[in-house]
């Protein structure tokens, strides 16, 4: 098969499938997809999943510890997916960071990208599913996750590897009347409260002096900063603490996974109306329960939060899609590393502030040619 028409991997994109689930292994630049073949290997799967992510060509050639037949050869010819290409590609250190080579781009061995702009670049579905076994962009995504008997070490590996639907457009999710509800375009979040906050304001002015309003909204806003980074570090990146069954896994991809699996959907950027009423009650009761002693306090406080969370939503969203001012620039280029470069690091969306103080902030990766 010639291979202009396979696609072509970087040494660490091959390195990563090493288990049961997902096992290539490659001889020379030839890359092999031998997972269906794991359970069938007549000397037992460990001894193939041994070898996953690795060259096979010194024990195939091995006629004293591991002698194999012409069928083998046949079998190894059936799954060929792709062929290794050293530009570009990483390769793991001892302590399964990667690192580049000299002359070449950085690519980071977990997500599979190197810089922004891959993360515009539009995924063969086919090719995608072929390549990974994991979901059909084609097909609703929610029942192929609930039903895919994916371990969580599988999901989570493949769903923090940004895919990108064709042309920009969302891909199906429920695939059903509910597919509207899990979409929200942008605008929509200042629409619909910002009026609440500035009627809360106008109630909480009421009962206090406009000055002590200003402090106790200030305070509210500098208060969902840190919200913003407890909420991204410890519930949607919960996950080397989810339990490894089909309902948390499902649940993880339904309040965050999807995003990082479609970084650039634009009608799944911003939060739907319906989640944030479900995270903001507890906050309303907790501003209450602080700041028992004024009802006015405390609802400016909680208005300043809401305020907070609008700008932390059109933020997220313009960091995006939108070219930002010059100042904004190097806060866009840390959150999209986020996305392509590591998603366990680099939580301040609005601000780096709080990813400073708890040792979370994102370095620059290995800068190459």
């Amino acid at each position: 098969m010639p291979s202009r028409t396979l696609p072509t991997f970087s040494r660490a994109e091959v390195e990563s499938h090493n288990s049961a689930d997902s096992c290539y292994v490659t001889i020379g630049n030839r890359v092999y997809d031998v997972t269906d073949f794991v359970d069938d290997h007549p000397g037992g799967g460990s001894l193939v999943v041994e070898y996953a992510g690795k060259d096979v060509t010194d024990i195939l050639n091995d006629s004293t510890s591991h002698e194999h037949s012409e069928a083998a050869y046949e079998v190894l010819d059936d799954s060929l997916v792709g062929f290794v290409t050293e530009k570009g590609a990483s390769h793991s250190s001892a302590n399964g960071s990667a690192t580049a080579d000299k002359n070449d781009t950085y690519v980071h061995p977990r997500t599979g990208m190197s810089c922004e702009e891959d993360l515009s670049k539009d995924t063969d579905p086919n090719m995608d599913y072929k390549k990974h076994k994991f979901l059909d962009l084609t097909k609703p995504l929610l029942l192929q996750v609930w039903n895919g008997g994916f371990s969580k070490d599988f999901y989570l590996d493949q769903v923090h590897r940004p895919r990108h639907y064709k042309g920009g457009a969302s891909a199906p999710l429920f695939g059903n009347f509910l597919e509207p509800l899990s979409k929200t375009p942008w605008w929509v979040i200042p629409t619909l409260w910002l009026p609440f906050v500035a009627f809360g304001l106008y109630q909480a002015a009421e009962g206090l002096p406009v000055l002590n309003v200003a402090g106790y909204w200030g305070f509210g806003v500098f208060l969902w900063t840190f919200i913003e980074y407890i909420l991204h570090r410890f519930l949607f990146h919960l996950d080397g603490y989810l339990p490894d069954n089909r309902v948390f896994l499902t649940l993880h991809f339904l309040l965050h996974g999807i995003h990082h699996y479609l970084p650039m959907d634009k009608y799944r950027l911003v939060m739907p109306p319906i989640l944030l009423v479900v995270l903001a009650t507890p906050f309303w009761h907790l501003s209450h329960a602080v700041f028992s002693y004024s009802w006015y306090a405390a609802t400016a406080v909680f208005c300043g939060g809401i305020f907070g969370y609008i700008c932390y939503d059109l933020t997220h969203y313009f960091l995006h899609h939108e070219n930002l001012p010059l100042w904004y620039k190097q806060l866009k280029k840390y959150h999209l590393q986020h996305h392509f470069l590591d998603y366990e690091l680099g939580f301040g969306v609005t601000s780096k502030f709080w990813d400073t103080i708890f040792g979370t902030e994102l370095t620059a990766p290995i800068k190459t040619k």
